[in-house]
């Protein structure tokens, strides 16, 4: 198979997979490359494979790589004064590869109310809250306090643990019974 071939198929495959939020079956394949035979399918899957484009779970079922659904990296900007911008394009990024460590324990929270507006958290945002995580003193958590679950710092006072928000107009709050603390947020995101 010549490159440009490789290249046509991939391309096909990556369309797919965009339109249809699904990795496509063989069958699906054979019509995508209009190949007559799944052995031929077989061939292109398997360099995708060492590509790293697809990988295969614990049943060989095949699962999208990062490239499927990643965002090139092209550098870093300078959020201090101007400086000369350079571009460097890199690798594919997965924002899930980014955020999350452990896939099966994270899950998304939509934010309401201000707050946390001084750690940079908004109403609207998505925050990525990792469970079974041992929260530390300065750990962003969300807890369960007398029936209520809310999104405060964790951070000890006289010996005891305390929540502090991140915005001057709200009080510390200062469990009096049991406080549960459901996950700790590892990431906030945000469209504009």
């Amino acid at each position: 198979m010549s490159k440009e071939n490789y290249q046509n198929y991939k391309k096909h495959f990556i369309n797919f997979y965009q339109r249809s939020r699904r990795l496509p079956s063989y069958a699906e394949m054979l019509s995508i490359f209009n190949f007559q035979s799944k052995n031929a399918v077989a061939k292109v899957v398997a360099k995708f494979v060492d590509e790293g484009l697809v990988g295969k779970d614990e049943t060989g079922r095949l699962i999208a790589g990062p490239d499927m659904f990643g965002v090139r990296l092209l550098g870093t900007v300078q959020a201090g004064l101007p400086t000369t911008a350079e571009q460097e394009v890199g690798e594919a990024l997965s924002l899930d590869e980014y955020l999350i460590e452990k896939k099966d324990k994270t899950y998304l929270l939509e934010v309401t109310g201000d707050s946390m507006i001084e750690a940079g958290i908004n109403e609207g945002d998505l925050v990525i809250v990792e469970q079974g995580r041992a929260p530390k003193v300065g750990d962003i958590v969300i807890a369960e306090v007398d029936h209520e679950w809310t999104m405060k710092f964790l951070e000890k006072e006289n010996g005891r643990m305390i929540l502090k928000p991140a915005n001057k107009n709200y009080p510390i709050i200062r469990p009096q019974g049991e406080m549960n603390i459901g996950g700790v947020v590892k990431g906030v995101a945000r469209k504009y």
